[in-house]
């Protein structure tokens, strides 16, 4: 009995890994990409897995990097992107960077050299034709406006968004609380009973004008031609709220009433910074209201001067882009499926990951997802504490929602794995004391280290997806 195709649509870095993976694993694999029949305004070539910006794959140092962690993770799977992408390479230090027609023209040529694969060129136009019963969509930030809008009438008004609006997330443990105390509010309750949901980085007159006037002189990021990025009141960058006027974020996202300095209550704040807890792990907490168009170095410099985040350690920094993306917790199972349409797996972009290497990891997993099912043999996701394990977990659970608005594309980050169960050691055998930076160093190298023995784990543990 023959086994039915997999139909894959887009063709860029996520449709190429799920395409790949589909393929090894001995199943059928129709790809279809709209280029060169219709063609967008960031491709430059009809090439598969296309870089259309940078050509770096970031930091290749599994040991000390998340994103080096899932470079590591995903060649353990047999990734295409990263075959191609170190057969590929470019001088960039410690960054795998590659040559981008090189590295396109590879993936390309290996797809088309393979007897599984089909490639059609042709524009889908609407939702995937109901008789193909087992669909990756993967279409990324440039998704056609015929699709977006068939994807927009399945999920609902509000549950595809077309533009980031992202606000810097930090590292939990790089708040300094002996500045920052945690409070909600007039000591509101939330939903879950929680009297201190937010954490407040307080500022005196001095401090507050000096943070406007950096906002205003700090260097920003300009829109490409074709994103048309328009701004809406509801997520303005505070670089422009600020632009509105000196006092607009006091009286915004800085306000300081109904809140008492937990260290200092006879003085009350000028003004305040909110963070809100962004993951159910509580490692992450999101800047409340701080969408930013500022370069990233920029970012980093100026919110540094904030009190009580003077070290912080940023999992993402701000931004606003042209992209689209679902309300993934909200609409995907931990399969990466459609709940009200299963037949409909997303990968890539289009599921909340931000990053070349991010889209094709959730690419990879679809495809084995979507290949296990067809062959009848289903696999779990990946154990949370590998990088593949915690980008899923993010994007189809791991999420706290805080309205409307709310999830916003990631990074992979040492902030979306799970803390380890022991702290490392503070001094060494002969009663040295261990600095901060190198316990750092070697708290990632042993979450790395449990990643790697996990996912083998995992796999080991997993039904073979090799073909009969």
């Amino acid at each position: 009995m023959s086994i039915q195709p997999v139909h894959i649509v887009g063709g860029g870095l996520a449709g190429s890994e799920a395409a790949w993976q589909v393929a090894q694993a001995g199943v059928p694999v129709v790809l279809h990409e709209m280029r060169p029949v219709r063609k967008t305004d960031a491709h430059q070539t009809d090439g598969l897995a296309e870089l259309v910006c940078s050509n770096s794959f970031r930091a290749d140092d599994w040991t000390g990097n998340a994103v080096g962690l899932l470079h590591a993770e995903m060649r353990k799977l047999g990734s295409i992107i990263m075959s191609c992408g170190d057969a590929n390479q470019v001088p960039a230090g410690g960054a795998l960077a590659v040559d981008r027609d090189g590295f396109s023209q590879a993936v390309t040529a290996r797809l088309e050299a393979h007897p599984l694969v089909t490639i059609e060129r042709e524009e889908i136009a609407g939702l995937p034709p109901s008789e193909w019963d087992n669909v990756i969509v993967s279409t990324g930030p440039l998704t056609s406006p015929a699709l977006s809008e068939a994807i927009l009438q399945l999920t609902g008004e509000g549950e595809l968004a077309f533009f980031d609006a992202i606000a810097p997330i930090v590292n939990f443990e790089s708040i300094d609380m002996d500045v920052c105390w945690r409070q909600s509010r007039y000591d509101k309750a939330g939903p879950a009973g929680d009297t201190a949901a937010y954490i407040n980085c307080p500022m005196d007159k001095a401090q507050y004008e000096a943070f406007i006037d950096a906002l205003l002189a700090g260097p920003k990021s300009e829109f490409k031609d074709w994103e048309n990025v328009p701004y809406f009141d509801g997520c303005l960058p505070i670089e422009v709220m600020a632009e509105r006027g000196r006092e607009t974020l006091r009286h915004g996202p800085m306000k300081p009433v109904g809140l008492t300095n937990a260290h200092n209550p006879e003085v009350k704040a000028y003004a305040i910074v909110q963070l809100r807890q962004d993951n159910a792990l509580g490692t992450l907490w999101n800047m409340v209201g701080f969408q930013t168009k500022l370069k990233h170095g920029a970012q980093t410099e100026i919110f540094r001067t904030i009190p009580g985040l003077e070290k912080a350690v940023f999992a993402r920094l701000g931004g606003l882009h042209r992209n689209t993306f679902l309300n993934s917790p909200k609409l995907l199972d931990a399969q990466l499926r459609m709940k009200t349409q299963p037949r409909l797996r997303f990968a890539g972009q289009v599921t909340g990951v931000e990053g070349y290497v991010e889209s094709a990891a959730v690419g990879l997993l679809a495809g084995r997802f979507a290949a296990a099912e067809r062959l009848g043999r289903p696999i779990a996701p990946p154990p949370a504490t590998t990088a593949l394990g915690a980008l899923i977990g993010h994007i189809t659970g791991g999420h706290i929602d805080a309205g409307k608005g709310s999830f916003q594309p990631m990074n992979i980050n040492y902030g979306l794995l799970p803390p380890l169960e022991a702290a490392g050691p503070k001094r060494r055998e002969d009663g040295s004391r261990i600095g901060a930076k190198e316990r750092g160093r070697n708290k990632k190298l042993a979450m790395g280290e449990r990643a790697l023995a996990d996912l083998d784990a995992w796999v080991a543990g997993s039904p073979a997806l090799a073909a009969e």
